[in-house]
C-alpha cells in the first residue's frame, strides 16, 4: 500500500513562499495522477493543485492559480507545491494524494491514498 509523506509546511508571513514536497513509497508512482487539497480550520477540505501521471498536465483551483506550481519528479517518487505570495487565507492543513488514474481529478473522492498532512499557517 502507497505512503504519502507531506513535509514543508510552517509559519510565514503574508507575501512569502513555501515549497510542499509529498514523498510515496513504492515503485509505480509514475502511473498515478497526484494532488494537493488542503483544509482550514472549520472548513471542508478542497482541491488545490493536481497533476497528471507525468506532469504534462496541471490545474488549479482558482483560489491559488497564478502563486502555486504543482510539479512532480518520478525518478524521486515526489509531487511539489511551490507555494508563492501567501496570503492569510492559505493557511490550512494541506494534504498530498493520489489518484488511481493516469489523470487529475478536482475531487477529493478521486483519491484513493491520502498523507496526514503538513500545517501551512500564514500571518498578517
Amino acid at each position: 500500500q502507497v505512503q504519502l509523506v507531506e513535509s514543508g509546511g510552517g509559519l510565514v508571513q503574508a507575501g512569502g513562499s513555501l515549497r510542499l514536497s509529498c514523498a510515496a513509497s513504492g515503485r509505480t508512482f509514475s502511473n498515478y495522477a497526484m494532488g494537493w487539497f488542503r483544509q482550514a480550520a472549520g472548513k471542508e477540505r478542497e482541491f488545490a493543485a493536481a497533476i497528471n501521471w507525468s506532469g504534462s498536465n496541471t490545474d488549479y483551483a482558482d483560489s491559488v492559480k497564478g502563486r502555486c506550481t504543482i510539479s512532480r519528479d518520478n525518478a524521486k517518487n515526489t509531487v511539489y507545491l511551490q507555494m508563492n505570495s501567501l496570503k492569510p487565507e492559505d493557511t490550512a492543513v494541506y494534504y498530498c494524494a493520489r489518484s488511481p488514474r493516469i489523470h487529475s481529478g478536482f475531487y477529493a473522492y478521486e483519491y484513493d491514498a491520502w498523507g496526514r498532512g503538513t500545517q501551512v499557517t500564514v500571518s498578517s
